[in-house]
């Protein structure tokens, strides 16, 4: 998997940003504070598609991305040719000559992919030279944020399978080559068993699963045709689409055509039905499938599925068993984009003292958290009980309270003896690997394993009860007190302009 997107494109990722950061970076290195040390915090506000929860992934393909930042002559020759509005260059050759030898050195801690996670909780922090923690901006939202979308909806269609198989069908439909990789890569980490991506197969290690189009049945004069020649191509892992024509007719030229082959060792692995009632058509094909003895052969079904829809044929007793999942799944179609934000959260001044800023918003949900934030989760033998947010520069109290930062009114207590394990871990030091990435197949198992020990009433598709995760006590009065303070100190400056305003009056 190394270097996947780099070889992918054979071409530097460094320019993979918005304008903004590239200009702020400027900026800081004009003013001489480029290397001053700050902390920013990736994280989301909501969790999506209306859910009890969140499965982060895509962080293999972020650090990945930082240890290959590197701004090469073409960028830095593009990135000198951008003029500003008076028809000057946009950026002076020494903050180019700067960016030529720029490497990252930041420190990274962050929560291991297939964590189950919840708002504002950090998924990763940033802490290092300014400018380099800002310019990361863009392309860590890009990978965390499309990536932790879709490992959530692949869960959510897992938990909703009950067991069965789910295939990720949807390259076609997804948003370009990279889309479509990022997708298939995060459905695996959220539960599908295998994907019909060949590349991403290929780049992923993931199992490859497929069936034939319609078009292989209209290439033939009958369907009895089209699936007898297909089963002689692959005796032992044929899956005939039947309803090209006539569904039910498409299953029993299925069994005749399988009954004919079975001769020659050939055994029926699946039917697929991509159109119409899937309840009453699979319901029909069990009962036509097991007269005829071929209980073992799987009913796939297709057709803009999700989590709701598989759920709702489940619960009408659909006899479906493998279950392929496109359009919805890697387009998340319902929500396409996780709404994560990338936050500074202290800055270190000339004196080495730190301090702690926040972004003050109208809306709560918006007002983002100050300090160098670490993220405690507490659990029993049962499961996970609560997450705490704390700062880490502070030392915590005995008594730990968590505090709702949306209705301070909400609000746990822990005993003092509960166990507990802190997510974020150090992941780059001085932007070198400190801790080894697991595969995919470590991180989709460990995923399976936090889906187990969150109480199923939060796994729920539909109103799901709210985990307990918050706010440190202390850490929420800080918050609120600097909040205060911030909005009297810009009450003060108003009320100063007005007065200098009727004095020149």
């Amino acid at each position: 998997m190394n270097n996947t997107l780099q070889q992918l494109y054979r071409s530097s990722l460094s320019l993979l940003t918005d304008l903004y950061q590239l200009t702020m970076a400027y900026g800081f290195w004009k003013e001489g504070i480029a290397e001053r040390e700050a902390v920013f915090h990736l994280y989301f506000r909501k969790s999506p598609f209306k859910g009890g929860y969140t499965v982060a992934a895509g962080l293999a393909h972020a650090v990945e991305y930082l240890q290959q930042l590197q701004f090469t002559d073409e960028d830095l020759a593009y990135l000198g040719s951008l003029q500003g509005s008076q028809g000057e260059p946009l950026f002076e050759q020494a903050f180019l000559d700067y960016l030529r030898d720029l490497r990252f050195t930041c420190d990274v801690d962050a929560i291991p992919e297939g964590t189950v996670v919840f708002p504002s909780e950090p998924l990763i922090r940033v802490r290092g030279p300014l400018l380099q923690a800002q310019l990361v901006e863009t392309p860590l939202l890009t990978i965390v944020n499309f990536q932790t979308l879709i490992a959530t909806k692949a869960a959510r269609i897992k938990d909703a399978a009950k067991g069965d198989t789910v295939i990720e069908f949807g390259m076609r439909r997804a948003q370009g080559i990279d889309g479509s990789l990022a997708a298939t890569r995060a459905a695996y980490v959220g539960g599908i068993d295998a994907t019909s991506n060949l590349l991403a197969g290929k780049l992923f290690d993931i199992p490859v699963r497929g069936t034939h189009a319609h078009s292989w049945v209209q290439a033939f004069e009958s369907e009895e045709q089209a699936f007898e020649a297909y089963g002689q191509a692959f005796p032992h892992d044929s899956v005939f689409l039947v309803d090209t024509y006539n569904t039910l007719e498409g299953v029993r030229h299925a069994i005749e055509v399988a009954k004919k082959l079975e001769p020659t060792g050939f055994k029926l692995n699946g039917i697929r039905l991509d159109s119409g009632d899937l309840t009453y058509l699979s319901i029909e094909a069990r009962k036509l499938l097991d007269e005829a003895g071929m209980g073992y052969t799987n009913i796939v079904a297709s057709n803009d599925l999700d989590e709701s829809i598989v759920n709702s044929l489940k619960q009408q007793g659909a006899r479906i068993n493998v279950w392929g999942i496109g359009t919805q799944l890697v387009t998340a179609y319902d929500q396409p984009a996780l709404g994560g934000v990338y936050k500074l959260a202290a800055f270190k001044q000339e004196n080495g003292e730190w301090s702690y800023s926040l972004k003050l918003s109208e809306q709560l949900e918006k007002t983002s958290n100050p300090g160098i934030q670490q993220v405690r989760r507490y659990y029993d033998e049962q499961g996970f009980i609560a997450d705490m947010i704390y700062n880490e520069a502070v030392p915590l109290p005995e008594k730990v309270l968590i505090v709702n930062p949306l209705d301070s009114t909400r609000r746990k207590s822990v005993p003092e003896d509960t166990l507990y394990k802190d997510l974020l871990i150090p992941v780059l030091n001085k932007g070198k690997l400190v801790t080894e990435l697991p595969d995919l197949k470590t991180i989709r198992k460990h995923r399976e394993e936090e889906l187990s020990k969150l109480h199923e009433s939060i796994r729920r598709l539909l109103n799901p009860h709210s985990y307990p995760a918050g706010l440190e006590g202390s850490f929420h009065q800080f918050k609120t007190d600097l909040v205060l303070a911030i909005r009297e100190k810009g009450e003060a400056a108003m009320q100063e302009r007005l007065m200098q305003q009727k004095q020149s009056d």
